[in-house]
């Protein structure tokens, strides 16, 4: 997947008309936004196509799939759907539950983003301590992205040095949770930017003094 400016919006404003104002400012700067489920809770899974047709941007469904494989088929099938290009799953539960969403995407030419670790603090206390395992099946597996942490700079690395340069790395919690762009993208392919952008006054001189500091 190509990432226009190594950047990538998460967009987790919950009204709909207001997620796609503020991702209409800065959509000259970018071509893909992360859409979670407070955006799709609130407007319904068909704001994934919206987005889609009135920005003609990517979207990453940020749903972190983890389930039993069946029901991972069914949530990525009713995703890809609905004009997902890539849907995040986790990989804590196991290389059967992660193939089903690579099966699932691969019918349709989408892609997966397997989890490794998470950035808030609370991931160390389980999926943190398993992260480089999470990784390793994803080698085994043939996953070629990834969602590695910007937060924990050492993680990252780990990661990186398990799935090689030719993988793809998306690394999230640059600005309000503390990482730091320029480190991160030493060894991530794309950061994920959400609050620092979609709560600026100024979003668009947002996106923009990033790109220049990049």
């Amino acid at each position: 997947m190509r990432i226009e400016n190594n950047i990538i919006l998460a967009m987790d404003l919950t009204d709909p008309a207001e997620a796609l104002r503020v991702t209409g400012q800065v959509i000259d700067y970018i071509d893909t936004v992360k859409i979670g489920y407070p955006l799709v809770l609130a407007a319904g899974i068909e704001c994934i196509q919206e987005f889609k047709e009135e920005l003609q941007c990517q979207v990453i469904a940020d749903f972190k799939v983890a389930d039993i494989p069946e029901t991972n088929e069914k949530i990525c099938n009713i995703t890809f759907k609905h004009g997902a290009d890539a849907i995040i799953v986790h990989g804590f539960t196991g290389p059967d539950s992660i193939k089903a969403c690579m099966d699932a995407a691969n019918k349709i030419g989408g892609e997966i983003f397997l989890l490794t670790d998470m950035s808030h603090p609370g991931s160390g206390k389980f999926i943190g301590k398993v992260s480089e395992e999470i990784a390793k099946i994803g080698v085994q597996l043939g996953v070629e992205n990834y969602v590695a942490p910007a937060t924990k700079i050492e993680s990252l690395k780990s990661i990186r040095r398990i799935v090689g340069d030719d993988a793809f790395i998306i690394s999230p919690g640059v600005g309000f949770q503390g990482g730091e762009a320029i480190e991160t993208l030493k060894f991530a392919d794309a950061i994920i930017v959400g609050r620092t952008i979609y709560l600026s006054r100024n979003p668009r001189k947002t996106i923009k003094d990033l790109i220049d500091i990049l």
